[in-house]
């Protein structure tokens, strides 16, 4: 295996872990109530500052991977989200939970403008690298509540958060060791776009793009935040916490095989048509979830997910089009803070609305957001389709 090779190997794992650590209290903290003596609405609460650094912390994250070493970047995140594990499974009380639960999501803000523009640099097949890292990301989701609630149910929850943290340090040992800052000197990076854009169209393009990640991001953090709680209620049964994981975690592999899909259907079609085909059935999905209960739910949350996670694979490639990878990490850390900074706004809302009218109201507002979304996705088909005429009718005739 060769160097680039196990980059994209590290960054795939990395990409299972970001996920997966920040999915671990939604899990068990419908366990924790009886201990603490606190309702769902009152505990979820507390991840509200970790998921808000998630989406803060990806903007300086961003920055420094384009000018410095986006190989130590990602040793840091596996580092710091081992230590922030740690001192929340030993946490003596909620205040502690609650800071370390934030430093978690600092360290994992890291991830995600670092890992794409990684993969990017050493990709040769976009396409399929980018729906295989999406499909590791959705196993960290997917998983996340399985095992969580296995591992809390027989471990107790303290020992759902040390377990990952001891195979985060291992992993960032293994990357030092296993990997170097070859070809990854800022200077050497590209500076040129592969499609170019005039300075109007370009700022058209990336404002739609930022409305779109914003409302993306809200639909996908309250749909994998709250899916336990869905399963729980909509099943309308006395279901054990073991069992709410497993049937999350099943649900939510839908998303890998539809990365995949989508990994090989762009090949085929136009990503930004693609994209807004994807951005409709999200929009689709969302709508009948809130619609449905007891196993059709099921249905429409397997639609919901499945789309979620296509458009996350298709949107990265049509924004890798139009960006150079000398300036690549803080388009992103752009993107992935507009749609991550919306997971403190998502647990937010999650328990407000929840406090007043259940996930009727929650999934009702999720729809909205959904809406919005779809006709982003839309209107970037739209833009896109129009830059590609115009750079076609530039082109010298042969």
């Amino acid at each position: 295996m060769n160097e680039m090779q196990r980059k994209l190997g590290f960054i795939n794992v990395a990409h299972f872990v970001d996920h997966y650590v920040l999915l671990i209290f939604p899990t068990v903290v419908i366990g924790m109530q009886s201990e603490f003596g606190r309702s769902y609405a009152e505990l979820i609460v507390l991840s509200t500052a970790c998921f808000v650094a998630f989406g803060l912390f990806s903007l300086p994250a961003g920055w420094i991977g384009d000018h410095w070493s986006r190989r130590n970047m990602i040793a840091i995140f596996f580092f710091g989200s081992a230590a922030s594990l740690a001192v929340a499974g030993m946490s003596p009380n909620l205040i502690v939970l609650a800071v370390a639960l934030f430093v978690l999501g600092v360290f994992a803000a890291i991830y995600h403008p670092l890992g794409v523009t990684v993969l990017l640099a050493n990709s040769k097949n976009r396409g399929r690298d980018i729906a295989t890292n999406g499909v590791f990301g959705n196993l960290g989701v997917a998983l996340a509540p399985g095992i969580t609630g296995i591992v809390a149910s027989f471990l107790g929850w303290r020992a759902a958060f040390i377990l990952p943290a001891i195979v985060c340090a291992a992993l960032g040992v293994a990357y030092l060791a296993l990997t170097s800052d070859e070809k990854e000197k800022p200077a050497e990076r590209k500076r040129t776009a592969e499609v170019k854009m005039t300075f109007t169209m370009a700022a058209i393009f990336f404002g739609v793009y930022a409305l779109l990640s914003f409302s993306g991001g809200l639909v996908f953090n309250t749909m994998t935040i709250s899916i336990p709680k869905i399963v729980d209620e909509g099943i309308r049964g006395d279901i054990p916490l073991a069992w709410i994981g497993s049937i999350a975690t099943a649900i939510l592999l839908l998303g890998g095989v539809a990365q995949l899909t989508v990994g090989q259907l762009v090949q085929r079609f136009r990503p930004h048509v693609l994209f807004a085909v994807i951005g409709i059935m999200q929009g689709v999905g969302v709508a009948l979830t809130s619609m449905t209960g007891g196993y059709a739910l099921l249905l429409a949350l397997a639609l919901s997910i499945a789309a979620i996670y296509g458009q996350i694979t298709v949107g990265d490639l049509v924004i890798a089009r139009y960006t150079a990878d000398a300036w690549r990490g803080r388009i992103y850390a752009v993107r992935f803070f507009l749609t991550f900074i919306s997971s403190g706004l998502a647990v937010s809302m999650i328990a407000a609305l929840y406090g007043k009218g259940g996930f009727t109201l929650v999934l009702g507002a999720t729809t909205a957001c959904a809406a919005v979304f779809a006709a982003c996705t839309v209107l970037v088909a739209l833009l896109a389709s129009r830059v590609e005429h115009r750079n076609a009718r530039m082109q010298p005739a042969e």
